[in-house]
């Protein structure tokens, strides 16, 4: 069907309005609108992706107005599977977290969902645009609903969410000023058009300027450390709901972009050859990996730590990213679609875990292997996967970046994943631990009683349960995905 690519952003945009509408004519409505916007929105990135394995890249005009005066979405092997994964996961965590949104938000449930439903359209808009510019406006979309998302929490959310703002805005400036730059040097903003005028212009400060101006912009809306500052206060205050959407999608769309502007915009001609920055942005990847890995280390509260694994898992993605070479790529682009999953799975859990206990704090999780043991099963795999335990789907990508690491001599960023994945192992075995034993076990009253199961709503549950399938599914295909999508995106 040749109108998936507009199913994908208007489904979800519709859907935003009709929210809107129905929270005051018939309230009941808002939920199942907001599963018909992004479930439409899903199978049409299943079908965009069919469609790209079919006929290859293929451009989408809005209207049938062409570019410059009309809006273009660009397909490829690159953003196909990405849309899949945001659009699915996005899915995914609105059914998830349902009772919670009706439970902390009340009468606003509506505003929420609307809100989560915008956020997502912003993103999928990010990933299929092939408009520098109207990626701007889409990151403003996502950008503040984002705010407005994480505002939704607990005391501190609102001090949080006014950070994320700040420094928010100061990385779409960056962006915005760099875009602006290529807009005075050739003309024009589509991504196509840019990359058949800049090679003629790579000798320019300028260029050089734009460039920096939009990785910067980039790297601060990822958080990559130290530009980070925003992200560990808002992913810990925000609300459960939110956390569920943000944290698994906001910084790996942003990777997504950076990917998009080095390989297509830009050229790895221009990037590692003619500018040369991959020694200074490894080795700010690998003070990432570590520092991300540390802070994580340091925490004693599973979502605090949950947070700096974010951070972490950033730096695996620029590393690989800026290590030079094919292999590296594909570690870091098929990473990028796995930490979806697991980051998904892993503030899913979180959430069941909160639901029950109130509390994330490690002291207060004692005995949950018995009383909730199948969210604590699904976070056994989330953990196995971000550790890096074969046949999770995290254990192929960090294979890739090994490799790509040593191909490129970069052995610093080979220590640093080895380091972290050794952190991971650190973090969640002390977790299961407190998990595992009871109070009454730890001062050696253990004995034989009987133990309530109390467990996280079924559609919660399901919902994890369905994230950690997906990581085992992914790490069974993971030679397909590479084979179909990553390697042709890199020819």
């Amino acid at each position: 069907m040749n109108q998936y690519p507009a199913f994908l952003i208007i489904a979800p945009l519709l859907a935003a309005c009709l929210i809107a509408a129905a929270a005051w004519l018939r309230r009941s409505l808002c939920f199942p609108i907001a599963v018909l916007g992004l479930g439409t929105s899903f199978l049409s990135s299943l079908g965009v992706a069919a469609r790209v394995l079919a006929e290859g890249h293929f451009q989408y005009r809005m209207g049938g107005w062409a570019p410059p005066l009309g809006i273009a979405l660009e397909v490829d092997y690159l953003n196909a599977p990405v849309l899949v994964a945001v659009s699915g996961a996005a899915l995914v965590s609105l059914i998830a977290t349902r009772q919670i949104v009706e439970r902390e938000q009340g009468p606003k449930a509506p505003a929420f969902y609307t809100l989560m439903v915008l956020a997502v359209t912003g993103m999928l808009g990010m990933t299929a645009t092939g408009d520098a510019f109207n990626l701007y406006v889409l990151l403003e979309i996502s950008s503040i609903t984002g705010y407005a998302l994480t505002a939704s929490g607990d005391r501190l959310a609102p001090l949080a969410s006014l950070r994320y703002l700040l420094l928010g805005t100061i990385g779409a400036s960056f962006y915005l000023l760099g875009v602006g730059l290529l807009y005075m040097m050739t003309g024009t903003l589509n991504m196509a058009d840019l990359s058949g005028l800049l090679p003629a212009l790579y000798g320019s400060d300028a260029v050089f300027a734009a460039f920096l101006l939009i990785l910067c912009g980039i790297w601060l809306k990822a958080a990559l450390f130290p530009l980070h500052a925003w992200l560990p206060g808002a992913y810990s205050h925000a609300s459960h709901a939110s956390a569920c959407l943000l944290a698994p999608l906001m910084t790996k769309v942003m990777i997504y972009v950076m990917l998009r502007i080095m390989f297509t915009v830009f050229t790895p001609a221009y990037v590692f050859e003619q500018i040369s920055l991959e020694g200074f942005v490894v080795t700010l990847a690998v003070v990432a990996v570590v520092a991300g890995s540390l802070m994580a280390l340091a925490q004693r509260n599973l979502r605090r730590m949950a947070v700096y694994i974010v951070v972490a898992e950033v730096g695996y993605m620029v590393g690989g990213a800026w290590l030079g070479n094919q292999t590296a790529w594909t570690g870091a682009i098929l990473h990028l679609l796995n930490d979806v999953l697991m980051t998904l799975c892993l503030f899913l859990a979180i959430a069941a875990l909160a639901g029950r206990m109130e509390t994330t704090d490690f002291k207060d999780l004692e005995g949950l292997f018995s009383t909730m043991p199948f969210s604590m099963g699904a976070l056994v795999l989330g953990a196995m996967s971000i550790i890096g335990v074969p046949p999770a789907c995290g254990f192929f990508s960090k294979w890739f970046l090994l490799k790509g690491a040593i191909e490129a001599g970069r052995y610093d960023f080979l220590a640093a994943l080895l380091f972290s994945s050794l952190i991971n192992v650190v973090l969640f075995f002390r977790l299961f631990e407190y998990a595992l034993y009871s109070g009454d076990d730890h001062h050696g009253h253990g004995g034989h009683k009987y133990i309530e199961i109390h467990e996280a709503p079924l559609s919660l549950v399901a919902s994890l349960w369905a994230a950690a399938a997906g990581i085992l599914a992914v790490g069974f295909y993971s030679g397909s995905i590479v084979n179909n999508f990553i390697k042709p995106a890199l020819m």
